[in-house]
């Protein structure tokens, strides 16, 4: 574990040390070293836990959301360079130093193997991200999106620390192995049913669920590019890692606490899929795809079978690589024509002909179109779920038919259509963008040939 966290932590006087000419190259090929080298956590082991060791753990379930996290760091590295060009060098460094920030503290919060230390590491990487959007986020708007995202955050995990604490004042202990072993009480009492909601909460509120959603929208509309790929890629996977290790704890079947989140995540996944079809801003309609995807994740994670879990597992993973990939080239767009309307901003094929493969392999993927990890994802928790109750099939099949015709919406008026009268020229898209689209979808066309990788099952 230290072998990633020391170097990910070293990358932060390497910004300020770097001249100002191999400032970029610096960073993006040493945080492209560091994912390299995560890599190794993939290799699966017969033992439950690789490292134990008093703080961390990583097992199938966190090993493929760190390499992740750390596979993402270089990109959002690469898709912020083009907006800050014009930033003087100091701007450059804090920027930087902000985005290096979030890193140790997202692979803290997915390896904790003690509960403690995960609310720690998983409150602190709201600071970074607070920052990120309310200094570096385009439009004024972008305070009220930092003030819901603060306060939505604070509000539901102050009961989870509250929770936490009662937890070890019953146990003795907050090591998640041990935790495992030794049931916690849960009477079917009001403080029981109290801690076990305060307990989800706080990662109902982070993944998001349908209700508890409205921060997310605002906050990917007024962050900037790095802000939105660290939001839709890894913030929004701790919420559904949370729940994940939480209901390991919990029986909720004692307290049928799971009906009410498993009703609102499918109806959510149906509402924001349908708010997607009005949209007229492109950013707002990618981050309003992300909290229906993740209504899916929310709902598999709250049945707890071990077929619910992978595809929840896959789901996260794959949701993780589209989405970032999608908003890199919102970005892209935007950089051009200085609008998200999507009325403004349609007909960019001709113009750009090679980032039009880029949105249709994106758009490809967000759709769940064979043979992508989305697809397994979506069609094992569809199964998990109707395993479960045979209602659910009207739910996540209207859902999955409204996803497609949203995704097709949005590939069809940004790339299809007259070309507007105010755009007369446009930059041509470089090579450092190709890359970035390119180390977004290789990982996703490999993982097919070998999903047992990110499917959180022993191998």
């Amino acid at each position: 574990m230290l072998k990633i966290i020391v170097p990910t932590i070293m990358l932060l006087p390497l910004t300020f040390l770097s001249p100002h000419k191999h400032l970029w190259t610096n960073t993006t090929m040493y945080s492209l070293l560091i994912a390299t080298a995560s890599l190794q956590w993939l290799v699966p082991t017969y033992y439950p836990n690789k490292g134990l060791t008093p703080w961390t753990s990583i097992d199938q379930i966190s090993s493929p959301l760190l390499v992740l996290s750390c596979w993402l760091l270089p990109l959002m590295i690469m898709a912020s360079q083009n907006h800050l060009e014009q930033e003087p060098i100091t701007r450059k460094r804090i920027f930087l130093t902000t985005l290096i920030t979030v890193q140790p503290f997202i692979l803290l919060a997915f390896s904790a193997s003690e509960l403690m230390l995960f609310y720690i590491a998983f409150e602190a990487t709201l600071i970074p991200t607070l920052i990120l959007i309310t200094r570096w986020g385009s439009q004024p708007e972008r305070l009220n999106a930092g003030i819901y995202l603060l306060f939505y955050t604070l509000i539901s995990s102050l009961p989870l620390l509250i929770a936490i604490l009662h937890l070890h004042n019953q146990i003795g202990t907050l090591y998640f192995p041990m935790l495992k072993l030794s049931h916690p009480p849960t009477p079917a009492s009001w403080t029981g049913l109290a801690s076990s909601l305060a307990l989800l909460l706080a990662f109902m509120v982070k993944a998001p669920l349908y209700g508890l959603h409205l921060w997310l929208p605002k906050a990917h509309v007024e962050a900037p590019i790095a802000g939105s790929m660290l939001l839709a890629a890894l913030l929004l996977k701790l919420g559904g890692y949370g729940i994940m290790r939480i209901t390991l704890l919990l029986d909720l079947s004692l307290s049928n606490l799971h009906y009410p989140f498993i009703t609102l995540a499918l109806w959510g996944a149906l509402m924001t899929s349908a708010i997607c079809l009005r949209q007229i801003d492109l950013k707002s309609l990618i981050a309003y795809s992300s909290v229906s995807h993740m209504g899916l994740v929310v709902a598999a994670t709250m049945i707890q079978t071990q077929w619910a879990f992978s595809g929840a597992m896959i789901l996260m993973i794959s949701h993780g690589l589209t989405s970032s990939m999608l908003f890199c080239l919102a970005n892209t767009n935007y950089e051009r024509t200085h609008s998200r309307i999507l009325l403004l901003t349609r007909g960019m094929q001709p113009l750009l002909p090679l980032m039009a493969i880029w949105w249709l392999l994106a758009n490809l993927t967000n759709m769940a179109l064979p043979p992508t990890t989305n697809l397994m994802a979506e069609l094992t928790i569809i199964i998990a779920l109707f395993n479960w109750s045979s209602f659910t099939i009207l739910l996540t099949g209207t859902a999955i038919l409204l996803t497609a015709s949203y995704t097709l919406y949005m590939l069809i008026m940004t790339q299809r259509g007259t070309l507007p009268s105010h755009i007369t020229s446009v930059q041509n898209s470089s090579t450092r963008e190709h890359l970035l689209m390119a180390l977004h979808m290789i990982p996703m066309i490999l993982l097919i040939l070998k999903p047992e990788l990110i499917s959180g099952i022993p191998v």
